[in-house]
């Protein structure tokens, strides 16, 4: 009923950007808080930013500076804009959203399928 796809990663060279979109997609009655974390291989899942409802934002210490979460709420969207990307961002990025759907008030967590990041030379 509910779909959360991401897009827009792949390769890039140090220094480079990328930008990542997360779609939520169906029977939505609210999208609230979003957020993009991220896995590298032999590590756990961390958090990359978060944004709310009314786009207030926070973000890892390691990407501050860096990046930058949005959201279009008309789109049911979420971006992240990566520059000055490092062999370190190097990780598969994960959209998470907190959905009520349109069947009912309560609110359920879901999780894209994650897209790919390489940053190297």
């Amino acid at each position: 009923q509910v779909q959360v796809v991401e897009s827009g990663g792949g390769l890039v060279q140090p220094g480079g950007s990328l930008r990542l979109s997360c779609a939520a997609s169906g029977s939505i009655f609210s999208i609230n808080h979003m957020g993009w974390y991220r896995q590298a291989p032999g590590t756990q899942r961390e958090l990359v930013a978060t944004i709310t409802s009314d786009s207030r934002t926070t973000y890892a210490d390691s990407v501050k500076g860096r990046f930058t979460i949005s959201r279009d709420n008309a789109k049911n969207t979420m971006y992240l804009q990566m520059n000055s990307l490092n062999p370190e961002d190097t990780a598969v990025y994960y959209c998470k959203a907190i959905v009520a759907p349109s069947s009912g008030p309560r609110t359920y967590q879901y999780w894209g399928q994650g897209t790919q990041v390489t940053v190297s030379s």
